[in-house]
């Protein structure tokens, strides 16, 4: 099998592995950067590459409506069409029918997207959902899931947990969990939806499960939930995974929350805080957010961060920063990009050496009186 998930070391819940694909092989835990419309903004292929990132990720709702999965298709499929020589992993559209949610009708055969482009109707299916991301040439393809908000009554979320069984199902019945195609293996992940419902996303879990995917997702959280919540549904569901597959907690998050999820038992997160964040001159650091457009950083030497090796904090002071997010220089953002994706990638590989130590609980500990001490020069 192309592509499978090998555990090498346990810390209590803390995991280390790798997933291996045909397009490289991604050491986990791991952190997803996001390239949305097929580009990580602010990031260029070649930065991903230098600051360590083995797996992105792209969304399927935003490509399939500009500039189609056909036409990426046409051009090489992802990898080629946006040059990059690594894993992608594509999510189903399920996430923008909550974010989107005055564009979009939900019906038992999938959902009824208007575009926001130019307001055209499109059917999101179990069954197109799986083509569309297969034509734009993912390795791992999330099967179409029903993501309810929050809050969210116990009505609605029975309703997510049957339509996202029966929509996997269905996607499942496509080409199979896994299949080839364009001369590499692809395979589909499960999700286990429930809201905030213990016993709702138990039966999710139980019914995906019996799918046989070869890994599985946590989504429909970090949606406005206390965090106090998601943990407890985090590792009620992660308990009752696998541990030869691979888990995939959807859309978190913050450093805080990579450290925490890992605790748990995940091995695979994405989120676009880091890039949306150094868009917006918040940069982070082991000792939390530092916000570049504060006047305290107007005459600042310095680094962001003198621990830091990244390109960015080895050879422009926080002053300059402060000048380019001012002045409105788009250098800026990509400088502040490449320090934050650089941070997050390398908060991964500390994660997985602390595991492989076997003192991941103590590491734990100390990273979060450090991360919660406050941001390095800021006021």
């Amino acid at each position: 099998m192309a592509i499978s998930f090998e555990l090498n070391s346990t810390n209590e819940k803390a995991r280390a592995g790798v997933l291996h694909t045909d397009h490289g092989a991604v050491t986990t835990p791991v952190f997803m950067p996001v390239g949305t419309q097929g580009a990580v903004k602010a990031a260029t292929p070649r930065m991903l590459g230098e600051i360590g990132a083995e797996i992105i990720l792209a969304n399927t709702y935003h490509l399939v409506m500009r500039p189609g999965a056909d036409v990426v298709s046409e051009l090489g499929g992802l990898h080629r069409f946006m040059s990059w020589d690594g894993a992608i992993l594509t999510d189903s559209g399920g996430f923008q029918m909550m974010s989107l949610a005055d564009l979009r009708k939900i019906t038992s055969d999938g959902i009824a997207f208007r575009s926001h482009i130019d307001g055209a109707l499109h059917l999101f299916t179990p069954e197109s959902a799986i083509k569309d991301q297969a034509k734009l040439g993912a390795d791992i393809i999330m099967a179409l899931d029903y993501c309810a908000g929050y809050p969210c009554d116990r009505a609605e979320a029975e309703r997510a947990v049957a339509l996202t069984t029966q929509w996997a199902g269905r996607a499942a019945a496509v080409h199979g969990q896994r299949f080839e195609m364009g001369g590499y293996e692809r395979v589909i992940f499960g999700i286990v939806q429930g809201s905030t419902y213990l016993d709702l996303r138990d039966r999710s879990r139980c019914e995906i499960l019996e799918l046989d995917f070869p890994g599985y997702a946590i989504g429909g959280l970090s949606v406005g939930e206390e965090r106090t919540a998601t943990w407890e549904i985090v590792e009620s569901v992660a308990e009752g995974l696998p541990e030869d597959r691979p888990r995939y907690l959807m859309g978190m998050g913050t450093p805080l929350d990579l450290v925490e999820g890992v605790a748990r038992g995940i091995d695979m997160f994405d989120c676009v805080m880091p890039t949306r964040n150094a868009r917006n001159g918040t940069i982070f650091t082991g000792k939390g957010k530092l916000v570049l457009k504060n006047s305290i950083h107007t005459k600042a030497a310095g680094p962001i961060d003198e621990s830091c090796l990244c390109y960015t904090c080895r050879n422009f002071s926080r002053g300059y920063l402060r000048h380019l997010f001012n002045a409105a220089e788009i250098l800026g953002p990509v400088l502040a990009t490449y320090h934050n994706l650089y941070y997050y990638c390398g908060l991964m590989r500390e994660i997985r050496a602390a595991i492989e130590r076997g003192d991941f609980p103590a590491w734990r500990v100390g990273f979060i009186e450090q991360y919660n001490s406050g941001a390095v020069n800021d006021a």
